[in-house]
């Protein structure tokens, strides 16, 4: 079906089921509690994660809305040890030289975390997923064409990325070096993309522990009026 003067085609939708009231709650709350259990890890174990998994949970995030649905994102799965390797040593590096200027501000609201410069699960962790934005598209005549929305775009699929994750018995982490252009010159990527963020993925290694964190109550994180 094709909307006049638009150009758009248009089809029915056929994918959306709707639930009786009480089962939409108890289906958004059993969500809401599953989702509750993700806890960002750091303790990564190198146990192999089959790789049908990953692509799932790529395709997944591969759903998320975008502008003009334009879907600016590129995902680099990374499982070579000598790529990880590269990225380890860069990152390190970029950690160290922000640990050394870093306000003082900062260095404290991090300090709960337990955090540092040394980044061993950049190799131990089975997959790397390095996330990229694409600033703009490719025409087929090598030309340049407008994203729209890029950044929002990619935060949604990415966040879809870490539920899909989660969902499938794996943890993460989201390790956003700064500066990290030095992704995309590991990963030789294209001059309109750039780097948002890795996430790290696999198994939590044995006796893997995480920071007594409490997140914010709904109260204090939306309105209704």
């Amino acid at each position: 079906m094709r909307e006049p003067g638009t150009g758009a085609v248009f089809e029915p939708l056929t994918t959306h089921r709707e639930y009786p009231p009480a089962e939409m709650e108890e289906r958004s709350r059993d969500f809401a509690a599953d989702l509750a259990r993700r806890r960002t890890v750091r303790q990564f174990s190198d146990r192999p994660v089959p790789r049908g998994v990953i692509e799932a949970c790529l395709e997944a995030a591969n759903t998320a809305p975008s502008g003009a649905h334009l879907q600016p994102w590129h995902f680099v799965v990374v499982t070579d040890p000598g790529l990880k390797r590269r990225i380890r040593e860069a990152a390190e590096a970029a950690e160290q030289a922000f640990y050394a200027q870093a306000p003082q501000e900062w260095l404290d609201a991090l300090a709960p975390l337990g955090t540092d410069a040394h980044k061993p699960y950049l190799e131990t962790a089975p997959y790397l997923i390095a996330v990229f934005a694409q600033r703009y598209g490719l025409t087929a005549g090598g030309g340049r064409r407008t994203h729209y929305y890029v950044m929002e775009s990619v935060g949604i699929a990415t966040g879809l990325l870490l539920a899909a994750l989660h969902h499938a018995g794996l943890v993460s982490l989201t390790h956003t070096p700064n500066p990290m252009g030095f992704l995309s010159k590991v990963l030789d990527r294209p001059p309109n993309e750039r780097p948002v963020m890795l996430v790290v993925t696999g198994y939590p290694a044995p006796g893997a522990v995480v920071p007594r964190l409490r997140r914010k109550p709904l109260a204090a994180i939306a309105t209704f009026r």
